[in-house]
């Protein structure tokens, strides 16, 4: 099967997804529980995430799930889908629009599709590696080759030091022009389209990454983990243009 006759099928995702999330969102009453991890977790997640793993099973009953809610199902099948129904937790329990449900399918391993959805914004980025599109326009990221003019974003100032303590992120930051804490998936799709330039975070969960990865490169950039190895596997990640990126991967890691 042609990984691009799935596209329909992840729109379809995205929009259940948000059908179930969209009335929680700015809603006082919505109940927040803490996770094991010290992380929140609110009933539109879990519900979301229940909606999507519905539609797979009923769709692809051989495909895999993997899922940030509600953990893995037949793993070792050739197709696998991998879900984080909000991406922004945080930002989605504060009433901020910037959150965001991610999918990414992955075929033997490897990202081939990834859809991030902007519920609140009415957003939808699907990207194939070939190509981006938002809501069906194509969109490429911007070719800015000079770091002195480029804006920068980060999701969590303190994880920097936190998770990437030998980094030299306070230099990157005063090299570029704009930094700016406008993250979690939502600064990826800022990338994509062409309104910045460069992306960090330093550290990541498996189903934050996966589905970034076909639509940073899909849009014309580059994506890999802190070091500039391969992010499929990782837990952190830098995404860029194919003329900072390299300048920004000597730049954090140049500390001895």
């Amino acid at each position: 099967m042609n990984h691009a006759d799935f596209k329909p099928f992840i729109q379809q995702l995205c929009e259940a997804s948000a059908a179930v999330i969209q009335p929680w969102y700015f809603n006082l009453d919505m109940q927040i529980d803490i996770k094991s991890d010290d992380s929140p977790v609110t009933i539109a997640d879990r519900r979301a995430e229940e909606v999507l793993r519905d539609l797979i099973k009923k769709a692809y009953p051989t495909h895999g799930i993997i899922g940030e809610e509600f953990g893995e199902e037949n793993t070792g099948a050739d197709y696998v889908w991998e879900l984080d129904p909000i991406d922004g937790t945080k930002t989605f329990i504060s009433g901020c629009p910037l959150f965001g449900t991610l999918i990414c399918l992955l075929y033997e391993g490897r990202p081939v599709l990834g859809a991030i959805n902007l519920p609140a914004l009415n957003q939808l980025f699907i990207g194939d590696g070939q190509e981006t599109t938002v809501n069906g326009t194509a969109v490429k990221m911007r070719t800015m080759e000079d770091l002195s003019q480029a804006t920068l974003l980060g999701t969590d100032i303190p994880n920097f030091k936190n998770f990437q303590p030998a980094s030299d992120v306070n230099t990157l930051i005063h090299s570029v022009k704009l930094f700016r804490t406008w993250g979690d998936c939502y600064g990826y799709t800022l990338l994509a389209a062409g309104w910045a330039d460069i992306m960090l975070d330093p550290i990541m969960n498996p189903w934050d990454i996966k589905p970034l990865v076909p639509i940073i490169e899909g849009a014309g950039g580059m994506i890999t983990d802190w070091h500039g190895g391969d992010v499929v596997n990782s837990d952190s990640c830098i995404a860029a243009n194919k003329v900072l990126h390299p300048i920004v991967i000597e730049m954090l890691n140049s500390r001895k």
